[in-house]
């Protein structure tokens, strides 16, 4: 049996599609794929694909992650490119990689956000942005399942800046607001606890602490997630440790071969050197 760890987007309209539309749509373009899944046992055996930490519906992406078990060998690039020809445009499969490590979403700690203001000044941004680092807790509010809870939502927080918008902006950010006008950019970094603490609990803080009210909905795109660096506050490849392994198999390998040969003839050419 063989692991897939894969990486991709929701982009442009996409991005209002729940997780569960994401499902559906996944587990259809595995069978136009014609991808040889593994299936769970019991009367109502489905693929077995696991979805690490989903965005929220409305949230634009560019570092989704999942894992999927295949009952045959496939090699990764091929599978990718097969599976983003089976998606629509917006839902991107980007990267694949052969699952040789283990604790994909232990991985994911933190993840960065790009949050596009439109009709807020980058100054008024920047003063509130101090605000908010300046407070020791920022008391927000959200409806949940179980009701209105309340939380700190600055405890979660490991960074957050205002930058320019000018040549700054990535391009699925870009294509949120395509009107090119004047607004303040967010770059925002928030480690991934319980409760968790979502870019629209931020905004939410951002108000409490400075009254910043953009006059449109915010355009919020996840750029990274995966480890994060306390030290720096970057947030690293969570399937790097996949690919070092990969590299280094190979390595490892040649190094055994090479010790054999230093070592003595093989088991084979032993003895009277007959097989």
């Amino acid at each position: 049996m063989q692991r897939i760890r894969l990486r991709y987007t929701k982009r442009g309209r996409l991005r209002f599609t729940s997780h569960r539309d994401f499902q559906r749509a996944f587990e259809r373009a595995l069978r136009r794929a014609e991808v040889p899944m593994a299936y769970s046992a019991g009367f109502t055996p489905h693929p077995k694909v696991s979805y690490a930490n989903a965005a929220p519906t409305g949230t634009g992406s560019e570092a989704e992650y999942l894992e999927i078990q295949l009952a045959e060998h496939r090699d990764p690039e091929t599978l990718r490119a097969l599976l983003d020809a089976s998606l629509p445009a917006g839902l991107d499969v980007t990267d694949a990689v052969e699952a040789r490590t283990s604790g994909l979403a232990d991985r994911l700690q933190a993840s960065v956000w790009e949050i596009r203001l439109d009709g807020v000044a980058p100054e008024e941004a920047g003063r509130a942005v101090e605000a908010f680092l300046a407070a020791e807790e920022v008391p927000v509010e959200r409806r949940t399942k179980n009701g209105m809870r309340t939380f700190d939502a600055r405890a979660a927080v490991a960074r957050l800046e205002a930058v320019p918008a000018e040549g700054d902006t990535v391009g699925p950010a870009q294509g949120d607001r395509p009107d090119g006008s004047a607004c303040a950019i967010l770059r925002l970094v928030v480690r991934h606890l319980t409760p968790a603490v979502r870019p629209d609990d931020v905004l939410s803080g951002l108000r409490v602490t400075a009254d910043l009210a953009p006059p449109v909905p915010a355009a919020v795109t996840r750029l990274a997630q995966g480890l994060l660096d306390e030290e720096t506050g970057t947030v690293t490849d969570p399937l790097a440790p996949d690919r070092d392994a990969a590299t280094a198999a190979p390595s490892t390998a040649a190094g055994l071969s090479t010790a054999t040969v230093q070592g003595g003839a093989s088991p084979a050419t032993s003895g009277d050197g007959t097989a």
